[in-house]
């Protein structure tokens, strides 16, 4: 990326906010459900009690007098009531599931992005990606899987009890007994104790795609090394401790759907009883008995995916504490309260006295340093790797702020400035600058969302990227994932036209000729000054620099820098 991220999501941008942004959708998905639910637990019942009646009728020889319209009536409209609103069910809910898996996305890359790469920089790629991508996938079917059949089998036990009630209250009271018992008991059952589970489940679901996507990223070093076989035993070992876990899971399940079964069973056998009895004695007349006892069937049938529907909430409540844990991470730095204007132009960056230490009470990196970037100046800093060079670009980038002392532009403590302000002024080309799978306009105008055509073309020219930009098919060529369709060299070149279209007055170079052979690297390291127009440049590097690329060369060493232009000319 060109430019550090900017300040922190506010407090209010919650992940509870986001499923309450689609709360109509939510609740109409949950009312058409149970109108299905209705619909189908009606239908059941009523069938069962004009089919009784029917028979019976007929059985006594009264079937002239015997209502056959109206039931009938009843069933088709219940039909039909059931296909309209199970389809309409099924459309708003994946409706509103794609609209929360679209708004979760963008919730977490905009809650972590301000993070990166400051607090980021200690997660694992992998981690991060099956936080987004399984643990996202858990929570944005948590609605329709998991809380949304949970409320509509609560509210369609209520009616159905009701409805027991209305025809024979000890049949209601067996209904609610049974609701306790297979809605409440038997699923309560199979996830009771199962959060450690749960949790060390997901643990190893990362870990095989951390595994997968690592051997993924570095086949090239894989191969060459001769670790290909080493990695894939690695992933056949994490998919094996993977699968007991999910076969533990499935068995707890399986377990769970087998104790429903039995339940279920005694269930509706006690309805039988109950409503046979109830017939001999006269309460009820014979299809009301079968009524109930169809109403019971249609209930339990309902109930059995209650033990799928606690799963998933308890899984969504894992995944959910999973992405909190990143995003409520607390940031590096902060804005201030009430930000200081940001002095206009190119002004001095200094670092006044700086101290700072990774750990609390740990060796300071940094110790009493002093610096200052004037106007336009080009500074490069050297050292051995691990001395601080990266963490003084840092603390220049805000990404952290020192222990003690201070760094400052034109006068101003950075800390005083707004982050999304000071950011602005900087443009930065870290390490691993990466060129991303679009066109070369694509990659451009991340600098510079606004400029023309024009402006990337003369871009191109200045970096020498023009003939090559032509060969590809101009602006609009494609360029590969990671940048593979172009060189080490050009990939870098591009990078760097990228960070200087964004017109900011000090660019920031974090070894900017890693990788690159030393002819291709001094070639890029001549044209720099050329480039600049004006601006200031701070460049980390470890390499030797031609001379002329900049006016001051330092070397960090135990904390403070050292003066070695001329031993460097």
């Amino acid at each position: 990326m060109n430019r550090p991220p900017s300040s922190r999501a506010k407090p209010a941008d919650t992940l509870k906010a986001v499923f309450a942004r689609h709360r109509p959708r939510l609740v109409l998905a949950v009312v058409l459900l149970w109108t299905t639910m209705l619909a189908g637990t009606a239908l059941l019942g009523l069938s069962g009690g004009f089919l009784t009646a029917a028979a019976l009728a007929g059985a006594a020889g009264i079937g002239n007098g015997f209502n056959f319209f109206t039931p009938s009536a009843g069933i088709r409209g219940l039909t039909m009531a059931r296909i309209v609103s199970r389809y309409f069910e099924k459309l708003v809910g994946h409706d509103v599931t794609l609209r929360i898996a679209r708004d979760a996305r963008v919730w977490f890359f905009r809650r972590a992005l301000p993070l990166a790469p400051a607090r980021l920089g200690s997660q694992r790629t992998g981690e991060l990606l099956a936080r987004l991508l399984g643990d996202i996938g858990e929570l944005d079917g948590l609605w329709v899987r998991a809380l949304g059949p949970l409320l509509a089998l609560l509210a369609m036990t209520v009616v159905a009890i009701g409805a027991a009630a209305l025809i024979l209250p000890t049949a209601a009271l067996l209904l609610a007994a049974l609701a306790l018992l297979i809605g409440v008991g038997v699923p309560w059952l199979g996830v009771h104790g199962r959060q450690a589970e749960e949790t060390d489940r997901a643990a190893h679901r990362a870990a095989l795609r951390n595994l997968s996507f690592e051997g993924i990223e570095g086949a090239a070093d894989l191969a060459s090394l001769q670790a290909t076989d080493h990695w894939r035993g690695g992933v056949e070992i994490a998919a094996r401790q993977l699968r007991a876990r999910d076969r533990r899971r499935r068995w707890r399940l399986v377990s769970a759907t087998a104790l429903h079964g039995g339940c279920t069973g005694a269930g509706v056998l006690a309805m039988l009883v109950l409503a046979l009895h109830a017939h001999e004695q006269a309460r009820i007349d014979a299809p009301m008995a079968a009524a109930l006892v169809f109403l019971t069937v249609a209930l339990v049938e309902l109930w059995a995916g209650l033990g799928l529907a606690w799963q998933s909430l308890q899984s969504g409540h894992i995944a959910t504490a999973r992405l909190q844990a990143i995003v409520e991470q607390a940031p590096a730095t902060q804005d201030p309260p009430q930000p200081h204007p940001l002095p206009g132009g190119v002004q001095a960056l200094c670092w006044h006295d700086v101290r700072f230490a990774w750990n609390e009470g740990g060796r300071a990196v940094l110790d009493g340093l002093q610096l200052t970037l004037a106007p336009g100046e080009r500074i490069a800093i050297t050292g051995d790797s691990g001395c601080g060079k990266t963490t003084l670009s840092s603390l220049a980038l805000r990404l952290w702020d020192p222990l003690q002392g201070a760094v400052s532009w034109g006068g101003v403590d950075l800390r005083a400035l707004a982050q999304d302000d000071w950011h602005r002024q900087l443009a930065w080309l870290p390490q691993n600058a990466p060129v991303f799978a679009g066109s070369v306009a694509d990659n451009l105008r991340l600098g510079d969302p606004q400029a023309t055509d024009a402006d990337l073309w003369a871009m191109l020219e200045r970096v020498r990227l023009g003939e090559w930009a032509r060969a590809v098919g101009g602006l609009q060529g494609w360029v590969g994932e990671n940048g593979a369709t172009l060189s080490a060299g050009q990939a870098r070149r591009l990078a760097l036209a990228r960070a200087l279209l964004r017109g900011a007055p000090l660019l920031v170079l974090d070894e900017p000729t890693e990788g690159l052979d030393v002819d291709t690297a001094h070639a890029l390291l001549n044209d720099l000054p050329g480039l600049l127009d004006g601006r200031s440049l701070l460049m980390i590097t470890h390499d030797a620099l031609p001379t002329g690329v900049v006016d001051r060369v330092y070397r960090l060493q135990q904390g403070r820098l050292q003066d070695i232009t001329a031993q460097a000319g």
